[in-house]
């Protein structure tokens, strides 16, 4: 019974506090234009582990998407590595080739794992010869990561 009490109580309180929002506070969050990046340099790395078409392209999109900050112009380094079954958007025939070359002509380091190579079994000539290699795709998020870069998993 106070189980079935307990769960009216805590839906009144919580609208009791949507209730108490200020049109101050409101204002507030409107006029928010996002955090001021008062760093020299930024630096994030992009994982790739999927072969779905929508996480690729989403990864692509979030990277151009972070170039195209205007808060971030100039002071941001990007690294997308893939990995797994990410290692197919880097395959000679995929679809991504044309999105893959232009976001290194905006500056970024696009990779792949060597350990995932070996256990799918596949030639480095398979691979689109402008992709660097890493040992690990796990390795360089690792590294990166207690470099200071941000991971990102789109």
């Amino acid at each position: 019974m106070k189980k079935l009490l307990a769960i009216p109580l805590m839906m009144f309180m919580m609208q009791a506090g949507y209730a108490q929002t200020t049109d101050a506070q409101l204002q507030k969050n409107r006029a928010f234009t996002g955090a001021v990046a008062k760093q020299r340099q930024y630096n994030a790395i992009y994982q790739l582990d999927k072969n779905d078409p929508k996480v690729i392209q989403k990864a692509i999109r979030n990277i151009n998407n972070a170039l195209n900050d205007p808060r971030l112009k100039g002071k941001l380094q990007i690294e997308l590595v893939a990995f797994s079954q990410g290692t197919d958007a880097l395959l000679k025939g995929s679809e991504y080739e044309e999105a893959l070359k232009a976001l290194i002509g905006r500056g970024v380091i696009v990779a792949q794992c060597r350990n995932t190579l070996e256990e799918r079994k596949i030639p480095m000539e398979q691979l689109y010869d402008f992709v660097a290699l890493v040992p690990s795709g796990n390795g360089e998020l690792i590294i990166r990561q207690a470099e200071g870069w941000s991971v990102v998993k789109p």
